[in-house]
């Protein structure tokens, strides 16, 4: 195996390579605003650190969000071109599982990102040791990923501990964030997930985007036809 990984979902433009059992090479740059720009060079980047060619990629795992809604899609876009170059499966998993992974965490927990808008994107984490040296630990979702200002699920989320940028940044209702904690995704933690899901036949999603909300850009209702008829 041979798992190509990268997320735009957060601001983290994020790319790693995975053998199966270990990660190769990875690379995270923050910019909310050059996605498109960063993403390609990150790949680029990778396989020279691991000193392999995009045609030895047998697998390509694509984080699907919860994101906003262009950045997301230059992951996904990218994710789905390699896929069909290379005659290999594009699989999908959830942006916030990746942060859940790399949390390290085993109590019950919540990951949170920046919505924009005044808002995050959460869901609620449980998670378990590795049950050996060659075997990643469990983590399992116990909520759908969700959308919503934070002073509205802070019943929900008051005091359990939380990582994720969106807890960061709203630390008055999420109290009981973990700064030491992931901020952002990461591709390493993102495949190594995938890796260890794929090894023990579990089937991965599709790379189906998760936008939960409508885009920000809109065609106006009522626009004025300036054409000749």
């Amino acid at each position: 195996m041979l798992l190509l990984a990268l997320d735009t979902a957060t601001p983290a433009v994020t790319v790693a390579l995975h053998d199966g059992t270990r990660v190769l090479a990875e690379s995270r740059q923050v910019d909310a605003r050059r996605h498109g720009e960063l993403l390609l060079p990150a790949v680029d980047r990778v396989l020279a650190e691991a000193g392999l060619k995009l045609d030895a990629v047998s697998d390509i795992v694509v984080g699907v969000g919860p994101g906003p809604y262009t950045g997301l899609r230059v992951g996904l876009v990218t994710a789905a071109t390699f896929g069909a170059a290379l005659g290999v499966p594009v699989h999908g998993l959830c942006t916030l599982d990746g942060l859940a992974y790399a949390s390290g965490l085993t109590e019950p927990f919540v990951v949170a990102t920046d919505a924009r808008r005044k808002e995050v994107y959460w869901a609620r984490y449980e998670a378990g040791p590795s049950t050996g040296s060659a075997a990643p630990r469990t983590i399992t979702r116990l909520t759908e990923p969700a959308v919503d200002r934070p002073a509205d699920i802070a019943d929900q989320v008051a005091g359990v501990p939380a990582v994720g940028a969106g807890a960061l940044l709203y630390d008055t209702v999420f109290t009981g964030v973990r700064r030491e904690g992931p901020e952002h995704q990461s591709a390493g933690a993102l495949a190594t997930l995938a890796a260890g899901k794929l090894a023990a036949g579990e089937e991965l999603p599709s790379p189906q985007p998760m936008y939960l909300r409508r885009p920000d850009a809109q065609v106006p209702a009522n626009y004025k036809v300036v054409t000749p008829q």
